[in-house]
């Protein structure tokens, strides 16, 4: 290959495959796929839909399985509830999740764009579908949106746009009973406006934002607004399998002829990997960013070996190294060092949320008090204390001496009353007899019962007068 054909093939790099030399948008039209990879992506996206659509109405002791408010700071993770106090807990995961997704695209490439991104699974798995049929196949619509503005123009662009905003609406509304809950949504959708503003301005906000994203940005979502595939260009490495085009047996590259023997590479030059790719790339440059490994390209090269006699898998699921070097794909030290890290974070995150209880407490002598003397010998310290009730039912707490004789006193209240996923603070005070104390500071401890069971000791100390002993 001579240098003038070397660096054309190299242009594509210099340019955007869905923007033009002037900086305008080039829409693409992919064709429909077609072949066991995209029956495969159409299963898993009807299993992916149950799910979305039916988690908000599944409640476990009558609240939601999955809730993620951020507005209140509450989160509902399989029917067990988080509060800010856990936040630490949700940091670690976090963390867990980039270290995850680090990993997986070290290995895996975009694997997820193509088969589990809820951008990818709408977008190509209903609002590609119905386009399809309202307007027609790619060259149909190609056509219609070159046409003239006539009746049939206008009734398909408001057939489609309206199916579009229908959906929209819908997704908005299941969207938003994740982060207020299905009885909330409903209030706002039953009740009158007047009552829920505020509401209902998220959910049009919500709906206009869906119905821009998957009527006009579209493939944009991937190839320059998604940081994940900006990854890819750090993460990436020969040993990443993703989908490739195997050029040391596809090039070089002609057109196919059933009358001749082929002794050119096996690459028919048909363009097929071209015509249905979603973000308009052309696999057979390599390893590109906008590639969201939907494998379309796989299905349609398979189809046209097939047609042909020649093999399949000219494009399929490979790395670099499989190709060029004929390497297995080997497990990497880059990959074993991700995979050392994710299992530390995993095992911390493991212990936190087995380790978790059903009540925040917290016991702190009062900052800047002394102890006081009191009578018949006794000496008493002042306490903050902050009880945090992480559970759906009210709870009824007692403190009691746990490795110390003496008592404990609450200030201005009579019992300890914890209202369903609230908190209650309040004081109390220390008594223990001068002849026990030993030290300036001595440590105690405070156990925490519910119900006739004790459910924590928590440590703290106790001041006195100096001693020398």
């Amino acid at each position: 290959m001579n240098d003038n054909n070397a660096q054309l093939n190299e242009s594509f790099r210099d340019k955007v495959a869905t923007v033009d030399e002037k900086g305008k948008r080039i829409w693409v039209y992919p064709q429909k796929p077609q072949g066991k990879f995209y029956n495969a992506r159409t299963w898993l996206s009807i299993v992916y839909f149950i799910l979305f659509f039916t988690l908000p109405f599944i409640k476990v002791n009558g609240h939601p399985l999955f809730l993620i408010n951020v507005i209140e700071r509450r989160f509902i993770l399989f029917g067990q509830i988080f509060w800010p106090q856990d936040f630490f807990i949700f940091g670690l995961g976090m963390v867990l999740f980039v270290v995850f997704v680090a990993l997986f695209t070290v290995v895996f490439g975009r694997l997820f764009c193509g088969w589990i991104c809820p951008q990818t699974i709408f977008m190509e798995m209903v609002f590609r579908k119905i386009e399809y049929f309202i307007e027609g196949n790619a060259a149909e619509q190609k056509i219609l949106a070159k046409a003239q503005w006539n009746t049939d123009k206008i009734f398909k662009k408001s057939a489609k746009w309206i199916s579009f905003w229908a959906l929209s609406f819908l997704i908005s509304n299941t969207f938003l009973a994740y982060v207020i809950g299905i009885d909330e949504l409903r209030k706002v959708v039953v009740d009158p406006l007047n009552k829920h503003v505020g509401g209902f301005a998220a959910i049009l906000i919500f709906t206009t934002v869906f119905f821009f994203v998957f009527a006009w940005m579209r493939e944009q979502v991937c190839t320059t607004i998604c940081p994940y595939g900006r990854l890819q260009g750090v993460l990436l490495d020969r040993n990443s399998i993703v989908v490739a085009y195997d050029h040391e047996r596809g090039e070089q590259r002609g057109k196919f002829n059933k009358k001749e023997t082929r002794t050119i590479g096996d690459c028919i030059d048909c363009h097929q990997c071209v015509k249905v790719c979603p973000t308009g790339i052309d696999i057979r440059n390599g390893t590109q960013l906008e590639c969201i490994n939907c494998t379309a390209c796989i299905d349609a090269c398979n189809k046209m070996m097939e047609a042909v006699n020649l093999p399949t898998g000219l494009i399929r699921y490979a790395s670099e190294a499989n190709i060029s070097d004929k390497k297995k794909t080997t497990f990497t030290g880059r990959m074993k060092a991700y995979s050392a890290v994710m299992a530390v974070l995993l095992i911390a995150e493991s212990f936190l949320l087995v380790s978790r209880t059903d009540v925040g407490i917290t016991i702190l002598r009062t900052p800047g008090q002394l102890y006081q003397k009191q009578p018949n010998h006794q000496l008493s310290n002042l306490y903050n204390y902050k009880l945090l009730n992480k559970t759906y039912q009210e709870m009824n707490l007692h403190f009691e001496p746990e490795n110390f004789k003496g008592r404990i006193e609450l200030v201005g209240e009579k019992n300890l009353k914890v209202p369903k996923g609230g908190d209650l603070t309040g004081s109390l005070f220390v008594y223990m007899d001068s002849t026990d104390i030993r030290h300036t500071e001595t440590d105690i401890k405070i156990g925490v019962w519910q119900d006739g069971k004790k459910i924590k000791i928590v440590n703290t100390s106790f001041l006195g007068p100096f001693t020398e002993y």
